[in-house]
């Protein structure tokens, strides 16, 4: 079901303290900023989705000089008991064979009355330690990065650690979410938005950051760039026709005998106006909607191929494979769960 835009924002805090990562807390605070709004910016295309609000909360809004000695600074701090959704630890740079006993006790102490308040704690990579300190995760699932595996044997036992795992929810309502290595946080960004905003801006906002596997280039990611604006009539007439007949037989001559202009005048007011020849938008316009039902359907390739226009698979298959540089199939496989 869609979620509205309209919805109340999803209160997020990213915990800071001196030991942070400031590249997974920035890194998370530019993803959530632009859940519901970039991809409508990029493409054109109209998103209904909840939206977020990030931010980072600290002892005091001073910078604090972390570990790595990058500024990072709050914009928020836990004496002022702003009620959050979700509350995210972050990676933790630590000496070897670091003291934990008191460590934290101010973020202890807020990060266990946001979970009274009803908040989904997070935390990535080491930052379990800071929740497993709070004994947030006494009795539960959890993971965290390999190295400090035995500080978690060492210092809390009770912890049942799932090392081998990237992602764990933990508890029938999935109230805590542990994740594994310092990359990972963007495999919790990723749940964290479809399970709040929906799995569709999930799926989009892996696209914008070209989030999951890279080894086949960019194309898998890639979506139709919004077209030019213009103010040529005639044209924007045959874009709004061709958005709702792009299944159609020969549609680049049906849109040329509309617009009532000779094939080769049309081919160059479009393209001027557009950015795009007629047949390449043609084709664009074909494949996002294949995306489409490849990500939400299980209609089958061939199906789709007819649903978008075309009756001979094999052409489809490969005009697929040459914009988005991986077959339908496999396409299916990377983005429909």
């Amino acid at each position: 079901m869609p979620i509205s835009q309209n919805a109340r924002k999803l209160s997020v805090g990213l915990l800071a303290v001196p030991e942070s990562s400031a590249a997974v807390i920035y890194g998370l605070h530019e993803v959530f900023s632009c859940v519901g709004t970039v991809w409508q910016t990029l493409t054109g295309d109209r998103v209904a989705s909840r939206r977020m609000n990030p931010r980072v909360i600290g002892v005091t809004t001073d910078p604090i000089r972390t570990t790595l000695r990058v500024p990072l600074v709050p914009e928020g701090t836990f004496a002022d008991r702003a009620q959050m959704d979700v509350v995210i630890v972050p990676d933790l740079f630590l000496e070897p064979d670091p003291v934990l006993t008191d460590r934290w006790s101010e973020a202890a102490a807020w990060l266990t009355a946001q979970r009274r308040q009803g908040a989904i704690i997070c935390s990535v990579c080491t930052g379990s330690l800071l929740l497993a300190q709070a004994g947030v995760l006494d009795g539960r699932e959890a993971t965290t990065h390999w190295s400090v595996c035995g500080l978690f044997k060492t210092h809390f036992p009770e912890v049942d650690l799932k090392a081998e795992r990237v992602l764990v929810p933990s508890g029938k309502e999935h109230d805590i979410v542990t994740a594994g290595g310092s990359a990972s946080w963007t495999d919790l960004s990723l749940y964290l938005i479809a399970r709040y905003c929906g799995e569709d801006e999930a799926r989009r906002i892996a696209k914008i950051f070209l989030f999951g596997d890279r080894s086949q280039g960019q194309l898998p990611f890639a979506a139709m760039v919004r077209p030019r604006q213009h103010e040529d009539a005639t044209i924007a007439v045959c874009q709004q026709w061709i958005a709702e007949h792009y299944e159609t037989a020969n549609p680049v001559a049906e849109m040329t005998a509309r617009s009532g202009l000779t094939e080769r005048t049309f081919k160059r007011r479009f393209r001027t106006a557009t950015g795009y020849t007629p047949i390449d938008y043609v084709q664009s316009l074909r494949v996002e909607e294949a995306k489409h039902l490849l990500e939400t359907t299980d209609t089958s390739v061939d199906d789709v191929s007819e649903q978008v226009g075309y009756e001979d698979s094999g052409s489809f298959r490969r005009l697929f494979k040459r914009q988005v540089g991986i077959p339908p199939q496999q396409y299916r496989q990377r983005y429909r769960a």
